[in-house]
């Protein structure tokens, strides 16, 4: 990938970063979805996972590798020749591959793998000449780089665009850096850096101080040409830079930043929802671009100015990101051309089988609730079942009420088989829960439960949350329906499902970083 000035790479590391999130595990076949949508929406680069992690992290890696049509794939690798190996293997199979290695260059990570400076650099020098060998698109970090020494970081640096590095990505790992500090950083690199005017600076930011958009925009400034992001800014601690925010920043202020991306920044809001979906991760109402009140208007003046003209009160249009009015009403009656227009004004492009799913689930919706609100079809799409799910709700009934036993009469498909149970409990949603366990028995626990309603009014759905630990492993689970109990239930077998899913992974921990066996 060559340089262009006025071209700003996007590269998405929601299936790697992102989904080490803690609870926001994805299955093989969610894997492949997501990263259909962000190839169809242009981003350039995808990472999609960390090979020597798991089995199954190196099955999607490869699977994705095949199936891309036009972004480069990418794969992280430790600073050791098995993992960069096992990385290569993946995704060999890609059009345009790409190996990403990296080690910790702050004094406090070089204390990991007790390496002095010079041992260090060895190490740089000859994990990255090893993956240049396989590959002719590297990409090298020095993780906490802005908290590496200058000095240190400009030789580190040198070395590995002399023995190939094509790509330079300069993480803020945790969140530390201030924007003038992020601009300073590349600045420096650009100017002292032999060979640095070469090859691509990147940018990594984490939202630990709430900076990461603002970082990796000024690290654009700076002479930085590819951004390092997530969808939602899904990632560990408090996420990563957010694709739509930097894209969308890109797009509005271009009198003051003139870089283009290649991204189709109408498929937005598709993906957002399919990623709060498939992870687990509600978007927080005020989120920008993405958020259910980023286009809301309350104020009597805002609302006001928006009437006579928009862009009194937006800067960008809904339309923009992936938002159309509609004038549409849903109900019982609808079919499913009308199911598959309105949920295309609300940012979800459907396929055939996914539509015939969703209006199977839309018609039981409508025959229990007198209207159909945009939030109702936003949480259908969002909670629906996967039929690969391990554990499956068959059939509830709970007793409830003042002086009456709490009970809950329950048949749940695990594997395939049908297995009934009738548990009590303090409360309906307690019996319930403590039915599911004693079906599928577990060492889970729930860390949190949470509901909420969907749309005013008695009919309205709930949405359930639920957030589950076993072994330091979590998960969430979100589940809607009209009937609390039933979204409870749901949501907790979600989870759990999940949990199955994380059970499966039984590679190395990817939060471990270790530099032994470099040959």
């Amino acid at each position: 990938m060559t340089k262009d000035q006025d071209r700003v790479v996007i590269f998405d590391t929601t299936l790697r970063d992102g989904e080490q999130s803690p609870g926001a595990t994805m299955s093989h076949a969610e894997k492949l979805e997501i990263a259909g949508l962000l190839d169809e929406m242009g981003v350039d680069i995808i990472e999609a996972g960390f090979p020597i992690a798991s089995e199954g992290d190196f099955q999607a890696v490869s699977e994705i590798s095949k199936q891309a049509k036009s972004a480069v794939i990418c794969g992280l690798a430790r600073a050791n020749f098995k993992d960069i190996d096992r990385c290569w293997e993946a995704v060999k199979h890609a059009k345009a591959p790409r190996i990403h290695t990296f080690i910790g260059t702050s004094p406090l990570h070089r204390a990991i793998p007790n390496l002095n400076k010079d041992e260090m650099a060895d190490r740089i020098h000859e994990t990255v000449s090893h993956a240049r060998n396989l590959c002719d698109n590297v990409q090298w970090s020095p993780m906490d780089a802005t908290r590496t020494e200058d000095d240190y970081l400009c030789r580190v640096v040198e070395i590995a665009i002399k023995a190939g590095a094509t790509t330079i990505n300069i993480p803020d790992t945790v969140g530390y850096t201030a924007p003038r500090e992020s601009a300073a950083l590349i600045a420096m690199l650009l100017e002292k850096v032999p060979g640095a005017d070469e090859i691509i600076f990147a940018t990594h930011c984490h939202n630990d101080l709430g900076m990461a958009t603002a970082n990796s925009l000024a690290a654009v400034e700076a002479g930085a040409r590819q951004i390092e992001c997530t969808i939602n800014g899904l990632g560990e601690r408090a996420g990563n830079t957010a694709l739509e925010e930097v894209v969308m920043a890109l797009k509005v202020r271009n009198d003051i930043m003139p870089y283009q991306t290649g991204i189709d920044a109408t498929k937005i809001m598709n993906i957002s929802r399919r990623v709060a979906s498939v992870a687990g991760f509600p978007v927080q109402f005020n989120k920008a671009i993405v958020g259910k009140n980023a286009f809301a208007h309350e104020s009597g003046i805002h609302q006001d100015g928006m009437l006579k003209n928009a862009e009194t009160f937006e800067i960008m249009r809904p339309e923009d990101v992936g938002l159309t009015e509609t004038n549409i009403v849903m109900g019982k009656h609808s079919g499913r051309a009308a199911l598959r227009s309105k949920l295309a004004d609300l940012g979800f492009d459907l396929g055939d089988n996914q539509l015939k799913d969703v209006f199977v689930r839309f018609k039981a919706l409508a025959d229990q609730k007198k209207e159909i609100y945009d939030e109702d079809l936003i949480a259908l799409m969002q909670t629906g079942e996967d039929v690969e799910d391990h554990i499956q709700l068959k059939a509830l009934k709970v007793s409830c009420g003042m002086d009456l036993e709490k009970s809950a009469d329950m048949t749940l498909v695990i594997g395939g088989e049908e297995h009934a149970v009738r548990a009590t409990g303090d409360g309906p949603v307690d019996a319930a829960f403590v039915a599911v366990k004693s079906l599928f028995p577990h060492e889970a626990k729930l860390q949190l439960y949470q509901v909420h309603a969907v749309t005013k009014g008695t009919d309205a759905q709930a949405t359930v949350s639920v957030r589950l630990e076993e072994h330091g492993k979590i998960a969430t689970g979100q589940s809607a329906d009209v009937d609390t109990v039933v979204a409870s239930v749901k949501a907790y077998i979600n989870a759990l499902n999940r949990l199955v899913i994380r059970r499966e992974k039984s590679g190395p921990d990817v939060a471990e970083v270790s530099y032994k066996d470099v040959s």
